[in-house]
Formats: C-alpha cells, structure tokens, sequence
C-alpha cells in the first residue's frame, strides 16, 4: 500500500489534517518521536542524543564529531524499513525529508502558511500571541537547519515535495481533500522500481553508518547491491584510504560490489579520517584571529578538532549551545577579561576543562585561574606539541568521567 508523507509546520492545523487523512485512508501515523523510539531500540542511541540531533542547530563541533550524520544514516536505515512494509504509512514529521524521491509510492506533501497567519491562528486557537511567536520560532529553527543539513536548502523549497499546500483561508478539511485527490493517482502506487529504491536507501544507509563510525565521510550511492562511493578531497595515500572504506562497505550485508570513484573539487582540502578517539570539541577563544586560525589548522593536522571565537561572549554563547569538552582560552580580550569567561564556563559547564593560554598574564592571574579551576596555564608563545598534549589530557579527563 502507498503511503503519504507531511513534512510539519507549526500552526498550519497540520495534525488536524493527519488524523483527517488518517480517518479516510486508515494509514498507521508515523512521527518523529517513533522513529527517534526505534532507532533507539536498533542501536542503541541515547533518545535525548538523536532527538537534539535532528531538532537542534547543527553543532559547530560536528565537522569532527559527524554525530549528525550518524544520527541521519540510523534514521534512513529505521524508515526504509517502515517503508518495506506491506501497509502504508502516514509519515508525519522532519524526518520526511529522508525519504528520496525515488520512492515514488510515497506522495512528499508539505502545507504552508505565513508567520503572521500562523501566529494569528494560534492566537485564536487560545494561545498566548508572546507564546505562539516563540512556537513559530523554535519550529523554523529546527526545521530550516535540518533541510539545510541534508539539502542546503530551505525546508519549504518546492523541489522537496511533490504537492505544496498553501493554507490561505482553507480549512483543515478542504486541504485533506486536496491531498486525497492525488494520493489516489496513479502515479502514487507502489511498483517494483519503488521498492528496489527503499532497498537501495536502506543499504546506502548502512554503508555510510559502517563508514562513518570507523572515521570516513563520503558520499554513498547503492543501486541493486553495488555500492558507489565518491571522494571528493585530496588524498596522499589513494590506495589506503580506498582499500579501507571498500573493506568496509563490504562488510554490509547486501553489498555484492563496490565501486570508488574519486571526483576531486577544485580547491578541496586533503582527506582525513576522523578519529573519534582524540579531542573533537575544542574551543579556541582568543582575540587574536590569525593566531587562533594558524593555531587550529595546526592542531587539526594533529587530529584535534577546533572550532574558534574570538571575544568571551561567543565563547560563553558556544559553552551553552554546544558544551565543548576542552577550552583553550586567552586572558587579555576586548570586553570580557579571561578569569571572568572561565569563572562562567564552570558555573554553566562544569565539565568543561579549561586551558589558559596566555602572553600576558601574571603570577596573580595563574593563581585566580586555577582557583576557578582551569586545568591548566601555559604561557604564549607556546610549542605546539606541549599544546596539543595538554588539550589530549583535558579530554581524557573528561571522557574518563
């Protein structure tokens, strides 16, 4: 049976038309929160974690933790296995998006509104307006970091669905209808080249997560059993790095082939593998922009993921939104004064192990920072050996919590 999928937005009356779809059609409601259940269940993942990951920002420290992308690949491989099933679905949720558009039994609708027509209608509906602002708000930021996440597009760009519903004055109703209409087209039925696109989904997914936990992002494309594979950055040693990821992709079950293809973009960086085992959340704060650059593109040609600010305030914003495990932080700033960016990391995260690195601090100032608790203070100019070390023994002190 064909199913239907609706990708949400807030204050549209989007789940009063699932539950009229859901009373014409019979199709067994699908949401986010059971998808977040089963993947949950398959691998283990922590429900908090998978559920940050697809509502949350994307984490600046994720081009070396990749945790969103693992998350993703769990999530396709969790719904091509919903969309396997012989009863059709009604998949209501961010995690439409996921379904390729290969899966031609499946009708990818989105219904749309205005900010203002949102709000009003939940002022209407007895929200408080202050409140019903702030829900508008908080969906458009989950949604359009998770469209531009997967696709750098807008969430409601019409390439993404095959029927875009403006609200306008219609009722929950009147827009059911109109989605029944083509639902019931014939070109929403499920065929064999379907399903082989659900199989295919399935086992790129597994193919990516296999590649990703062992350190490698890269691009997967799986038809009828053979895997694709594109590398798109430079590589010093070809022949090592496509010998690992074909070992193991092979190791998928339903993977009969595998092919690379190395496609390099103009300008790329050289490839690396992550490796998940050294410091992957860095924060370099310090006012001092080429320094912080020159530093951090040193200390990730050591495997030490880094992401840089430059004032306290960032930092501080950064600390709360994103928690690093390790902070690298100068004293003498514009603004905020290092000790005072210190003494507020540990009373938002006190897990967070801080590094002063500092030209122009005094005895004085070394006995303040490791009062408040620093980790450690080194002196600028510094070796980056010593450096990189320090920060390596920060983050096994956190993970050893």
């Amino acid at each position: 049976m064909s199913s239907i999928s609706i990708f949400p937005c807030s204050l549209t009356n989007a789940e009063k038309i699932v539950q009229k779809l859901n009373d014409n059609l019979q199709l067994e409601v699908y949401t986010d929160d059971d998808l977040i259940a089963d993947v949950n269940k398959k691998y283990g993942y922590e429900v908090e974690d998978l559920h940050d990951l697809m509502f949350q920002k994307t984490s600046v420290f994720n081009k070396f933790t990749l945790q969103k992308e693992k998350a993703a690949s769990t999530f396709r491989v969790v719904l091509a296995d919903q969309l396997s099933k012989a009863d059709g679905r009604l998949f209501y949720g961010l995690h439409s998006l996921l379904i390729p558009k290969e899966v031609t039994e499946v009708l990818r609708v989105v219904v749309v509104d205005t900010i203002q027509n949102r709000v009003e209608r939940g002022v209407r509906g007895g929200i408080e307006r202050k409140k019903a602002k702030s829900e508008v708000r908080q969906h458009d930021v989950s949604a359009f970091s998770w469209a531009d996440f997967l696709f750098g597009k807008e969430p409601y760009d019409r390439s993404l669905y095959d029927l875009v519903i403006p609200v306008n004055d219609r009722s929950y109703e009147e827009i059911a209808e109109e989605i029944l209409k083509f639902y019931r087209k014939t070109s929403i039925l499920r065929t064999t080249e379907s399903q082989q696109a659900v199989s295919n989904m399935k086992i790129a997914a597994e193919v990516e997560h296999t590649l990703l936990l062992h350190g490698h992002k890269v691009p997967v494309v799986v038809d009828r059993n053979k895997a694709v594979i594109t590398v798109k950055e430079r590589i010093i040693d070809w022949n090592d790095v496509a010998g690992q990821i074909t070992h193991f992709a092979q190791e998928v079950e339903g993977v009969d082939s595998v092919e690379i293809e190395k496609k390099v973009d103009p300008g790329s960086s050289i490839y690396r593998r992550q490796n998940f085992e050294l410091p992957s959340k860095v924060l370099f704060v310090d006012d001092e922009r080429d320094f912080v650059q020159a530093v951090s593109h040193r200390l990730i040609d050591r495997d030490v993921g880094t992401y840089g600010v430059y004032n306290g305030e960032e930092a501080l914003e950064v600390v709360r939104e994103d928690r690093p495990d390790v902070m690298v932080l100068d004293l003498k700033m514009p603004g905020m004064y290092g000790t005072e960016v210190l003494r507020r990391t540990k009373e938002i995260a006190p897990d967070v192990e801080v590094i002063i690195l500092t030209g122009h601090g005094t005895v004085k100032d070394e006995q303040e920072c490791m009062e408040l608790g620093a980790f450690a203070y080194l002196n600028k100019p510094v070796d980056i050996e010593q450096l990189s070390a320090t920060i390596k023994a920060a983050n096994e002190k956190v993970s050893k919590r």
